[in-house]
């Protein structure tokens, strides 16, 4: 079996008994960094085998933890800090065991940005993980654009170098006015939360250079009404939440409800334009 097991993201005190239990009594455990989840281990007086397993070598190392299982080993996946499997190549192994029938469980954990989404005091209703975002070139200013239409909080991560930048493109695809939250050092002894507008943030890093890595939440761009919305941001829109894997029928249906069209009409509509 294949144990998903959470751990801290800056406090000890969050690592559970269950998990403590379970990489206790496993054969083995898989992680991306030997040394510290080492480290971690050996802060808790538990001793066993570690196995790297990472995005540099899962492609050779994710079919010898399957064989292992396959002959009845019981193996444990953690991640450097939080849940495995979310950023991180802990989502390969889980396919390969359902591939191969092997059973998969979790032992839950805390998640960066579940943490930091409810400490940001935006709309917790509905929300989108982004994660993060492309480093450079088409990739990322395609992401980016994409934002711009999407209607729930949405969660980014990003490394303390390069969030002046992300800030300065928010900024231009018009999140200027949005409020955010800034979250650092999360469950730490500094843990930092700032709700500022994206505007109000450039001026505050500008005067406070960032330090650690941060979570944002952001609040959506106002969505374009009725006669507000042009053509064009309607086809992007469609285009959009078709390449999201959104049936034909609930596009017409999210975009009839921003637009006040006619659903029927707009179904047809997007027949024509997606094929």
């Amino acid at each position: 079996m294949l144990y998903l097991v959470g751990t801290p993201i800056g406090n000890m005190g969050d690592f559970s008994s269950r998990a403590q239990e379970v990489l206790s009594s496993v054969d083995v455990i898989a992680c991306e960094d030997t040394r510290r989840t080492g480290l971690l281990l050996q802060q808790f007086g538990i001793e066993n085998k570690l196995f790297a397993y990472h995005e540099h070598n899962k492609s050779a190392k994710g079919p010898v933890l399957v064989d292992m299982m396959k002959k009845g080993l019981d193996v444990a996946l953690v991640s450097d800090a939080g849940m495995p499997s979310i950023n991180d190549p802990g989502e390969d192994l889980v396919k390969l065991c359902i591939e191969n029938e092997l059973d998969v469980t979790a032992v839950p954990g805390p998640v960066a940005a579940i943490t930091a989404l409810v400490l940001s005091g935006l709309d917790t209703t509905k929300f989108h993980y982004e994660g993060f975002l492309p480093s450079e070139g088409g990739p990322r200013r395609k992401r980016l654009e994409a934002l711009k239409s999407i209607p729930e909080t949405m969660i980014i991560y990003e490394a303390p170098h390069r969030l002046m930048k992300l800030i300065g493109e928010l900024q231009k695809n018009g999140f200027g006015g949005c409020k955010a939250a800034f979250c650092r050092e999360l469950t730490k002894k500094y843990e930092e939360v700032l709700r500022l507008t994206v505007d109000e943030a450039n001026e505050h890093f500008t005067n406070t250079p960032p330090k650690g890595e941060f979570v944002i939440c952001l609040e959506p761009v106002p969505q374009k009404k009725g006669e507000d919305m042009s053509q064009e941001d309607m086809d992007d829109m469609i285009r959009r939440l078709s390449e999201e894997g959104m049936s034909t029928k609930d596009i017409a249906k999210e975009v009839a409800s921003i637009t006040g069209r006619n659903k029927k009409e707009i179904y047809s509509y997007i027949l024509n334009l997606l094929q």
